[in-house]
């Protein structure tokens, strides 16, 4: 995985923002709607970040295995398992060379991991083999035909080192990605179709399901569910 001056603290201060609060509600509704049921099933989370996705798994009645190959991240998700009476199984590692048998979860989710890996098959195919036959995977990416992926571009050419190694895809080549791994895809799904404003968030939040319904184009967030053959 490419390493990104990313850190708990870059998140922290994105979910306690009033813009970032509201797209992270949006941005795991749709993630948790494509999971379906998890409880008693056994999920990997890939590129856990702080824990925050890996956590809800769990209160969700999940068996939970997360990776990062960050040591703070992994700090900052093992003290947030810690706080929330989470028994979550924490791993460094990358989402090239999972430490895991195949076969070994029937979910596999990844949010936002592969807009900073510029080959992603070989992490798409890594996840496809630690599922089990008939297992879930489910994938969610900042999409490229969106505003904000432009304003990411625009400060990538500022010299901005997160956006500088950003990888924005679309539905097409997160399908393409899945099939190559040997995953069969049931359905891609988009969120966020308002701009980078908290103001437009706030008006705008309650309609994010009725832009879904016609189209991914315009989505910041881009989530795909597929299933292993």
């Amino acid at each position: 995985m490419a390493t990104v001056p990313l850190g708990p603290e870059l998140y922290a201060g994105w979910r306690g923002s009033s813009l970032g609060d509201i797209t992270e509600a949006l941005e795991d509704r749709l993630l948790f709607e494509l999971i379906g049921d998890v409880a008693g099933r056994q999920v990997l989370d890939v590129g856990c970040g702080e824990g925050a996705l890996a956590v809800e798994l769990q209160r969700r009645g999940a068996v939970v295995t997360a990776v990062d190959p960050s040591a703070s991240m992994l700090a900052a998700a093992q003290a947030r398992a810690r706080a929330d009476a989470c028994p979550i199984a924490l791993a460094g590692a990358a989402g090239e060379r999972l430490p895991f048998a195949a076969a070994s979860f029937d979910v596999v989710i990844a949010k936002t991991v592969l807009c900073f890996v510029q080959d992603a098959q070989p992490m798409v195919s890594e996840m496809a083999r630690v599922l089990r036959p008939g297992g879930r995977f489910v994938i969610g990416e900042l999409n490229k035909w969106s505003s904000w992926s432009a304003q990411r571009r625009i400060r990538a050419w500022l010299g901005d080192p997160v956006w500088q190694r950003g990888r924005f895809r679309t539905a097409g080549e997160l399908r393409a990605l899945a099939a190559a791994a040997g995953l069969d895809v049931e359905t891609d799904r988009g969120a966020v179709y308002y701009p980078r404003c908290a103001v437009a968030a706030r008006l705008m939040a309650r309609y994010d399901a009725c832009f879904a319904h016609y189209t991914t184009v315009g989505g910041a967030f881009l989530a795909m569910a597929a299933v292993r053959r």
